[in-house]
């Protein structure tokens, strides 16, 4: 497992003065990507830079570095991840977990069944969506909603779901 927290991916360049297109994996994009913050580009071996402007663009944060002002430095960055180390300083409600704190998750129904493992998150609109692992089988989408995920136990490593009559596409008749 990588040492660093994936914080988001360079999808492209943006303009001819190093601006990078960012898509976030963070809940915590104002911290990650503010100027200032430093971040390291998970190419190899990675590069350790820092963030110099930080800009919003058709949604997505477009982003310079510190000492790459030029499209031809950050090229190479182009597909590469970018990690964080450590966790932003903020504080989490009840209901709030961290991405890191989720992904490998045991998911297990309400009669005490194994479902699978939480693979990734993902955060299209109104509430994220956890994409659960169930071998042999088609992934499961369970959207992060009280009446769905009953319990996350952090403890045991294990969240308890109730899974809504439908959302199972091999459930169908």
């Amino acid at each position: 497992m990588s040492a660093y927290l994936h914080v988001g991916k360079i999808v492209n360049t943006h303009g001819i003065r190093g601006e990078v297109k960012v898509m976030p994996n963070t809940d915590f994009a104002a911290q990650r990507f503010a100027a200032g913050a430093e971040l390291v580009v998970l190419t190899t071996p990675p590069v350790t830079v820092t963030i110099a402007s930080v800009r919003i663009h058709k949604g997505l944060p477009l982003l310079t570095f510190r000492g790459y002002d030029d499209i031809n430095q950050v090229l190479p960055f182009k597909g590469a991840m970018l990690g964080a180390t450590g966790t932003p300083d903020v504080e989490l409600e009840d209901d709030e977990f961290m991405y890191k704190d989720v992904i490998g998750l045991t998911v297990v129904d309400t009669d005490g069944h194994t479902i699978g493992t939480v693979r990734e998150i993902l955060s299209p609109g109104a509430n994220d969506v956890w994409v659960v692992d169930r071998p042999g089988h088609q992934d499961l989408l369970l959207p992060y909603l009280h009446s769905v995920m009953l319990n996350v136990d952090l403890t045991h490593q294990q969240v308890i779901v109730d899974v809504p009559e439908g959302l199972d596409p091999e459930d169908a008749n």
